[in-house]
């Protein structure tokens, strides 16, 4: 745990690498008035429909975003780790909010009134910096799922949904373990069925890609091929 302040010059040089250790440090270091709650797993945060009143940001823990259709058919559009904002439609004036916020496991999350958000980002040059760089890279990785939803055949998105899970990206060891999710939600996540990804997590198993060490699921790095290949 980070404790104390923040060096905001650091961020301002480009030095210091915001994650979800020291984002709600960072918060309190520019004087973001928050309110720090604490939920346990499968809590919902909002639902869709209520007010948007405030933008959220995940200082430990793991966030699921869903929607559901008119008719009832709900799709997961996001899953969420320390270190994402999210709710951040109220910035741009939305009234309700278009998705479901639910915990999948225990989570410390900041919550930044709308107002004050708007406030600090127009008066914190390193504060608009910092959320403005998340919401581009956010937005590289929703096309991407885009492209890959069209492209790619089930077996590449599924692995790519595996190792996103496993925030491959944030270290460079030879295994990930995965977080305990359903092999519904991966169905969901991957636009495929249950019965297929069974199938295909069965695949990678014989492969190499997966295996279990002390009841968790883990992910070789080596699946990156999969990810990569034409």
């Amino acid at each position: 745990m980070v404790t104390g302040q923040v060096n905001v010059g650091e961020l301002r040089a480009g030095r210091l690498q915001v994650t979800g250790r020291n984002g709600g440090k960072l918060l309190d270091s520019m004087h973001v008035a928050k309110t720090t709650i604490r939920l346990g797993p499968l809590e919902t945060i909002f639902a869709q429909g209520d007010p948007c009143t405030a933008v959220m940001y995940i200082e430990r823990g793991r966030v699921r975003l869903s929607v559901r259709s008119p008719g009832g058919k709900s799709s997961v559009v996001a899953m969420l780790h320390s270190g994402a904002f999210f709710g951040e439609g109220s910035l741009a004036g939305q009234r309700r909010r278009k998705s479901t916020a639910e915990t999948t496991t225990s989570c410390t999350i900041a919550v930044v009134k709308t107002a004050e958000m708007r406030r600090r980002l127009l008066e914190e040059p390193a504060l608009s910096d910092w959320f403005r760089s998340y919401l581009l890279a956010r937005n590289v990785r929703i096309e991407q799922d885009l492209v890959e939803q069209v492209f790619n055949g089930a077996e590449k998105r599924l692995a790519r949904v595996l190792m996103l899970l496993a925030h491959f990206e944030e270290h460079r060891s030879a295994r990930y373990t995965l977080p305990k999710i359903s092999r519904n939600l991966l169905a969901e996540m991957s636009g495929t069925t249950r019965s297929k990804v069974d199938s295909l997590m069965n695949n990678f198993r014989k492969l190499g890609f997966l295996e279990r060490s002390h009841g968790d699921v883990q992910v070789h790095r080596s699946m990156l091929s999969v990810v990569l290949q034409g």
